[in-house]
């Protein structure tokens, strides 16, 4: 059995379409009134977007319903899911804090809250029937005020039990008139001792060398080795992490065709540069992550050498793994120890 890493999946987009509708109907929602039945709903949600900007608006079709009351029953599922269906051994969830407050509430409130939030999603995330090592990466954000994304790099220092590290999300085409301010932040939080990642090299609007340094691993980052290849040397050099995440690029209209993948891989491969393939929001895609493990190998954009490579990348580069060894290598030391306690004792001969 294989046991998988995932390193990019947002707590927005990860909740599958069917658990959505349910709720909703559950709840009495306008949506429920405007969707009455699934079908409708599934093809509205999961549909691909023309612009990145227009993808991010359904985020907040779900932000606005994860409370910190109704957190645990959307994070059981999403963790039921990943174990059942996904085989993951090792989940890192990644979200901004501040947008799970109530919105009606002053700014300073809402960052007081921030921390009931992340031990909530902590703790929701800890199930002993589904045993996954899970951890949280809180998100800055784009078009959230500079004292709130303060606010989050250091609620991420305090509490190490359940964050692994920072992101900054929101699209990227935002970053530009804020850049000295993002660089400070991410200064601010490898001084703090903070892992770092970043949605940057997404799109075409979002090419900022400037925090590159500042990144332990890239979100995304297609536009490197699609238009920027001068710059992997220095990536493999400095042991970055692509976090690719395929069905994205076409859902966003990023990509036209997932095989324009292959010369990210090639590319990236043969510079040294590692690859994790991840699901950025399974439940929004309604594509789970051996999917697109499969689509990748279904249109020749890498093979079964380089998926192999990418599963290690994963564990390698995730920021709470506890082991130094990857699941599978683990289970084969245990069954190789089971085989030598059960073999019988050889007879001696006098």
């Amino acid at each position: 059995m294989s046991l998988y890493a995932e390193l990019h999946r947002h707590l927005g987009g990860s909740v599958v379409p069917r658990v959505l509708w349910r709720y909703f109907h559950r709840s009495q929602s306008d949506l429920a009134q405007r969707f009455p039945e699934y079908p409708e709903f599934e093809e509205f949600y999961t549909r691909p977007r023309k612009t990145l900007d227009e993808y991010l608006e359904l985020h907040t079709l779900v932000e606005n319903v994860q409370s910190a009351k109704t957190l645990p029953y959307f994070i059981y599922r999403l963790i039921r899911g990943a174990y059942i269906f996904e085989n993951l051994a090792y989940l890192e969830l990644r979200y901004t804090p501040y947008l799970r407050t109530p919105d009606h509430l002053p700014q300073t409130e809402r960052i007081d809250q921030m921390a009931q939030i992340v031990e909530i999603v902590g703790q929701a995330s800890q199930l002993s029937e589904y045993p996954i090592v899970t951890s949280q990466i809180l998100c800055m954000h784009s078009r959230l005020p500079y004292a709130v994304n303060r606010a989050i790099v250091e609620l991420s220092a305090q509490n190490r039990t359940y964050v692994c590290g920072i992101d900054l999300a929101g699209g990227d085409a935002y970053y530009a008139e804020r850049l000295d301010e993002f660089t400070e932040l991410y200064a601010y939080a490898r001084s703090l001792g903070l892992n770092t990642t970043g949605h940057v090299y997404e799109t075409t609007d979002g090419s900022y060398p400037e925090l590159l340094p500042y990144l332990m691993r890239i979100g995304h980052g297609i536009q490197i080795p699609l238009r920027y290849p001068e710059l992997l040397p220095e990536l493999a050099q400095q042991n970055q992490c692509l976090e690719v995440c395929p069905t994205t690029y076409l859902k966003t209209g990023t990509l036209e065709d997932i095989r324009q993948l292959k010369l990210v891989f090639d590319r990236c491969f043969e510079a040294g540069v590692d690859i994790a393939i991840c699901t950025d929001n399974a439940g929004l895609h309604n594509v789970r992550l051996p999917f697109e493990y499969e689509n990748l190998l279904t249109y020749d954009v890498i093979g079964f050498k380089e998926l192999q490579a990418c599963q290690d990348a994963a564990f390698k580069h995730a920021f709470a793994w506890p082991h130094r060894q990857r699941p599978a290598s683990i289970l084969t030391e245990v069954l190789r120890e089971d085989e030598k306690v059960s073999e019988p004792a050889q007879s001696v001969v006098n």
